[in-house]
């Protein structure tokens, strides 16, 4: 389950809040937090020492970033590096909420689009509907519970729609440039063997693997794996190995031993009981309770 807690925490706060740890893939955090005001003035001025995507959820303050004022609200984006200066204000009174990702350096270099923000840039600004949509979706899907594999590969595919909508990513001629490069024969043939390999990691394992690990399996970096795998496969490594692992778990269930579900979940490498059945009934339509009635051989019966 998600940690709360209440104060000026680890996460170095810039004022106190009540905050809850959502998950922790590897190399990168992601929290959320509502202020508590204690003093409607300015806090002291705090020196950042961590890569920080910090996305509004609710209500308003004031913020002064490098030298500069302006206001936050639940459309804010504020992409901040070490080194930055930040201090705040909450005039408006309590009740201001955000999701917070925290996100380490090892983990942008080898992000091609994170070089900008790794190097010199951070940003501020705004999300449009969708991608508040997107920042909302992942919250969710990380509160109703994530195995490890799938929580770094939804942190890397929101990072990636976050760095292209900020203007951070590569972009203009230099993606025009990388789409044709990705269409030479040589690029496909590699990709393709790229995906492949991934494939077969994932299909000889016994799903404890995190993504970073099959990454490093196949000689590539967990964000370039992801986005290959997708446009070669046209699926995303998630759900290739949530196809892999129903399918095994639907093996199991139909065996006469009956185990609990619990058990299976921990096995095959789901966040716990009710992410296994999540997932089982969006692949097959039905819960592993049912189906394991549904598939349960005669001997199972007679017991």
């Amino acid at each position: 389950m998600p940690a709360e807690g209440t104060g000026s925490d680890p996460r170095r706060q810039t004022t106190s809040a009540r905050w809850r740890v959502l998950g922790h893939p590897a190399g990168m955090l992601i929290f959320q937090a509502r202020c508590i005001v204690e003093d409607h003035g300015w806090t002291a001025t705090v020196v950042e020492d961590r890569h920080k995507v910090v996305l509004g959820r609710s209500g308003a303050y004031r913020k002064w970033l490098n030298g500069r004022t302006g206001l936050a609200d639940a459309t804010s984006i504020t992409l901040t590096r070490p080194g930055d200066e930040m201090a705040v204000a909450h005039p408006y009174g309590c009740g201001d909420t955000f999701t917070c990702l925290e996100i380490a350096p090892s983990v942008l270099a080898e992000r091609p689009d994170a070089a900008r923000w790794l190097e010199r840039d951070g940003w501020d600004g705004s999300s449009d509907a969708s991608l508040d949509l997107a920042h909302r979706m992942l919250v969710a899907e990380f509160r109703r519970g994530l195995d490890g594999f799938e929580a770094t590969e939804r942190m890397h595919r929101f990072l990636a729609r976050l760095f292209q909508h900020s203007g951070l990513a590569t972009g203009g001629a230099d993606a025009d440039v990388e789409r044709v490069i990705s269409r030479r024969p040589a690029t496909l043939a590699a990709h393709r063997r790229l995906a492949d390999r991934a494939r077969e990691v994932l299909a000889n394992s016994d799903f404890t693997l995190g993504l970073d690990e099959v990454a490093k399996e196949v000689g590539a970096s967990p964000h370039h794996l992801s986005r290959v795998f997708q446009r070669m496969t046209g699926s995303s490594l998630t759900a290739y190995r949530n196809r892999l692992r129903v399918r095994a778990v639907l093996d199991t269930l139909a065996e006469p031993e009956d185990r609990p579900l619990g058990s299976l979940a921990s096995e095959y490498g789901f966040a716990d009981q009710a992410h296994l059945t999540r997932v089982v009934r969006a692949q097959v339509g039905h819960p592993p309770a049912r189906l394991r009635r549904l598939l349960a051989g005669p001997e199972t019966h007679r017991r």
